[in-house]
């Protein structure tokens, strides 16, 4: 046996050991890092004619997950109480957060995604207007099948609702028809003036955004929304035969997206 080589290895084993435990450190800070800066925080905010109530299967596909979620209740009474109810909700957060939002409030959290605590934006068969635009006059863009229909109707003091017999005709189709009765018969009626309330300063302009495109959508025409998202870049999936309630009947593919915007904003 040479000995005058056993110092030499004994040496070079220590330096292996030492590097091996500082690459170790170095892999565990980095994932401490990585798991600090991960956004676990989810806004979810509801659109016209419904609440958040619909959001309840999401919600738990999210929570089981880990995800911290509030859901907002909006008013409906006008835009700007819709605006600062979600912006109520923004300052409760601890930490960022991913905004999602269904419908017609896809022009509200256009208008509060502004917010700091906000990362990213997620648009579920949503509006998503720049600035000066709104989403009455975007519809004209690509005129869905119930903005041609005499579905909607307007009480004596301008709010908005769907007949509750073709409730599930132009908004939930893909909801079983007991179901989507409640839903008709429990709506939330809303100003008719939110939905010519203009855009001022677009979130989207400045943070990562999704959008989520049922492809059997009778309420927002298909088209417009994939005319909103190739406009702001955003990150697009369709769920093939889902109506536009597809936040309540498609809740795994809504789910998925909304973990994806989580996991790859930074």
């Amino acid at each position: 046996m040479n000995t005058s080589r056993a110092p030499l290895q004994v040496e070079l084993g220590r330096r292996m050991l030492f590097y091996s435990i500082l690459l170790l450190l170095s892999w565990y800070a980095l994932s401490a890092q990585n798991e600090e800066q991960r956004i676990r925080n989810i806004v979810l905010v509801h659109g016209a004619w419904a609440d958040g109530s619909g959001w309840k299967g999401v919600y738990d596909l999210l929570v089981k997950d880990g995800y911290i979620v509030s859901i907002v209740q909006e008013p409906l009474t006008s835009f700007q109480d819709d605006v600062g109810a979600t912006k109520r909700v923004l300052a409760q957060q601890d930490g960022r957060c991913i905004l999602v939002a269904h419908s017609y409030e896809g022009s509200v959290i256009t208008e509060a995604g502004t917010d700091p605590s906000v990362a990213g934006l997620v648009y579920v068969a949503a509006h998503m207007p720049d600035a000066g635009e709104s989403e009455a006059g975007d519809g004209k863009r690509f005129p869905s099948d119930l903005s041609k229909s005499d579905a909607i109707k307007k009480t004596a003091d301008g709010f908005d609702y769907l007949d509750p017999t073709r409730f599930r005709e132009y908004f939930a189709v893909d909801l079983p028809a007991e179901q989507a009765a409640f839903e008709g018969g429990s709506q939330v009626m809303i100003a008719d003036a939110n939905f010519r309330a203009v855009i001022t300063i677009p979130a989207w302009r400045s943070k990562p955004s999704w959008m989520l495109v049922p492809t059997k959508d009778r309420t927002i025409n298909p088209d417009l929304e994939r005319w909103y998202a190739i406009r702001a870049h955003s990150r697009t999936v369709e769920v093939p035969g889902a109506s536009h309630s597809v936040y309540v009947s498609r809740p795994k593919e809504v789910a998925a997206l909304i973990e994806e915007a989580a996991s790859k904003t930074r």
